[in-house]
This record gives C-alpha cells, sequence and structure tokens, in this order.
C-alpha cells in the first residue's frame, strides 16, 4: 500500500508542478503577449479545458484496460507537452501545449488515483485521498517556486527537467504491479451514476472549488502585480499557502474517515463564503497576501472530502474507480476553466468585485442548502 501510495503521490506532484508554475508567469506572459485579463483567463483556463476533453476518454481505459496504461499514456504525453510549453512563442502554441497538457493531466490522475483507491480499505479511503492530495498541494507549492525559477532561468530548460521527471515516474509506474480489471464494465453503469444525488453532490464539491481556484488565480496574481509583487513573491505567496494547505490535506482526509465528508465540507463553505466576499477590496498587498492563503485553505478543503463522498457512492451503485475518477475531471476541468476564462473575462468588463462576489453568493446557497437537508449527512 505505501508503495502505491508514494507513486500515486509522485505522479500527482509532477503533474500539478507545471500546472502551478503558470501563476507567477501569468503576469509576465499578460505583458510580453499584451493578453490583458481575458487573454490571460484563456491561457489559464487552457489547461482544464484539456482535462475536460481527456476525461471521459482516460475513464473508458482505465476501467477497460486498467489503471498502468492509463497512467502510462498521461505521463508520457505530459512530458512531451510540458517540454513544448517551455520553448513555445505565440500565444497560441502556448494555448495549444497547455491544452494537450491538460488532456494528458486527465489520464494521469484518473488512472494514479483509481489505482490507489482499489487497493485502499474502504474505512481508510478519506486519509488515503487527503495524502494523495497533500502529495498534489506540494506540487502545488512547487509550481509557483518553479514558475519563478522559469522567469530567471528560462522557460526550457526549466520546464525540460519537469518533463524529464515525468518520463522518469513512467518508467517507475511501468514496474510496479497492478490488477487488470476482469470484466470491463459497460459505460451504462456510469450514465445511470449521473442520476445518483449521492454522486451528483459529490461532483458538485470539486467543481465549486475549481471555479474558486480558476477566478483566483488569474485576478490574484495579475492585482498583486499591479500592488507591486513580482514574480518571486507571488511565487512565494503560493509556496507558503500550499505548505498549509498540504498538512490541511492530511487532517481534512482522517476527518472526512472519522466524521464523514460533510463536516469539513460545511467548514470549508464558510470560510469560501468570507473569503471570496473579502478578496475584491485590499488595496494593500500585505493584506491581499493574508486573503489569498485563506482562499487556498478555504477552498483546498472541498477536495478531499468531496473524492471521499464520490468513491462511496461509486461503490455503492458497483461504478468502476476509474469511471469515478474520471467523473472528478469531467467537474474540475469546466469549473476550473470557466472560474479562469469567464472570471478573468468579467473582471476586465466589471471589476474583480462581480466573479468573487458571485462566487461569494454561490457559496452561500450551497451551505444553506446543505443545512436544510440532512439526507446526506
Amino acid at each position: 500500500m505505501r508503495r502505491i501510495l508514494l507513486l500515486v503521490g509522485a505522479i500527482v506532484l509532477v503533474d500539478t508542478v507545471f500546472f502551478a508554475a503558470l501563476t507567477p508567469l501569468l503576469p509576465h506572459y499578460a505583458h510580453r503577449l499584451g493578453l490583458g485579463k481575458g487573454g490571460a483567463g484563456v491561457l489559464a483556463a487552457s489547461y482544464p479545458l484539456g482535462a475536460l476533453f481527456g476525461s471521459m476518454p482516460s475513464g473508458i481505459v482505465a476501467a477497460r484496460l486498467g489503471v498502468k496504461p492509463t497512467v502510462l499514456v498521461g505521463l508520457s504525453v505530459v512530458a512531451l507537452t510540458t517540454a513544448l510549453f517551455g520553448v513555445a512563442g505565440p500565444a497560441w502554441e502556448l494555448d495549444l501545449a497547455r491544452f494537450c497538457q491538460g488532456v494528458a493531466s486527465a489520464f494521469s490522475w484518473t488512472g494514479a488515483l483509481a489505482w490507489l483507491v482499489a487497493a485502499a480499505p474502504a474505512g481508510r479511503r478519506g486519509a488515503l485521498i487527503g495524502r494523495a492530495f497533500a502529495f498534489a498541494v506540494v506540487g502545488a507549492l512547487l509550481g509557483p517556486a518553479l514558475g519563478g525559477i522559469a522567469s530567471v532561468a528560462g522557460t526550457g530548460w526549466t520546464f525540460g527537467a519537469v518533463a524529464a521527471a515525468s518520463l522518469a515516474l513512467a518508467a517507475w509506474a511501468a514496474a510496479t504491479p497492478a490488477a487488470r480489471p476482469e470484466e470491463p464494465p459497460p459505460l451504462s453503469t456510469l450514465v445511470a451514476a449521473l442520476r445518483d444525488r449521492r454522486v451528483l453532490l459529490s461532483v458538485w464539491f470539486v467543481v465549486l472549488p475549481a471555479l474558486l481556484f480558476g477566478t483566483l488565480g488569474v485576478l490574484a496574481p495579475l492585482r498583486l502585480a499591479e500592488l507591486g509583487v513580482g514574480a518571486i513573491g507571488i511565487g512565494g505567496l503560493w509556496v507558503f499557502t500550499g505548505a498549509l494547505e498540504a498538512v490541511n490535506n492530511v487532517f481534512i482526509g482522517r476527518a472526512a474517515d472519522r466524521h464523514g465528508p460533510l463536516a469539513p465540507i460545511r467548514v470549508a463553505l464558510i470560510g469560501a463564503v468570507a473569503v471570496a466576499a473579502l478578496l475584491p477590496w485590499p488595496n494593500d498587498r500585505y493584506l491581499l497576501g493574508i486573503l489569498v492563503v485563506g482562499a487556498g485553505l478555504s477552498f483546498g478543503t472541498f477536495y478531499t472530502p468531496g473524492m471521499t463522498m464520490l468513491t462511496h457512492a461509486a461503490e455503492l451503485r458497483g461504478l468502476d474507480y476509474g469511471y469515478a475518477f474520471a467523473l472528478v475531471n469531467l467537474a474540475w476541468a469546466p469549473g476550473q476553466s470557466t472560474g479562469a476564462a469567464l472570471g478573468g473575462a468579467i473582471a476586465q468588463l466589471t471589476s474583480d468585485a462581480v466573479p468573487y462576489l458571485t462566487l461569494s453568493g454561490i457559496a452561500l446557497l450551497t451551505l444553506l442548502s446543505l443545512w436544510r437537508s440532512r439526507s446526506f449527512s
């Protein structure tokens, strides 16, 4: 079990490193290419749009061929597209490389998490998912630092190193035993699962934080840059936030196992309502930095209990874990891309307050609906 956890943790860490590396580089690309908030949002949204495109194919491959082939496809293509992003020039090349990397990432995440959950005891799923997400958060922690390094050392060599790490992980995964599905489940089981209220609720708790993080990832770095914070400073802030999130995910996973997934989700909703409502207003970079840390903690608390809830619902319905985690990508990708692209576009047309306050209201409505309904307690 420990070997699989370490492998899965390493996969999601390396994958998340490249995704998060864009954060401190976004003001650089926006300035160099004249993108504006809308164009920066498109660049940030390209990766999750690719993940959306790859979500269902990754689930089908995992359910029919097994988790190992799914992971190997993902890691190999991640390596190629990461290297290409490092040497891309025009905006369309950057967008395309990010999109293809997102497609590959869907395969990596679906195969890796299905591999972990299939091997995990039912009573420890929350804790193990929490630990896997702690690795992912460490990747999110290292990503901005990597982006800061790339702003100084150059993107070609920097992202080439990430591509090499991805190929090394592919070799590790190839040498790790994994069970193959004995009888591939029909796709109709996935369609039927989408009529289950518990499955839909679990999926929403992936969509909502993705919307929040997508918006934050575009607007906060650009606002910090306006207030005089450079790429290294923005990267350092995300590193610090990521360190807190990594520790938080370990405890959240244990809490989800002991008290049920909805207990930490309610706490996350309260935090999201408050922080999203406050983010548009600071004119002081230090105060904005504190709110970004609070946003990272509250937004990041959703994922582990939401996915734990989804694995329980999948088991009750007899849904293959490959299909279950394909749903995660299917939910995360439009949330992240909509938050990034639409949040950036709306902010450019109006102000940062409009997308932030809209998301705060959505989180509040979700919290009120949970308090009214006890059917998922």
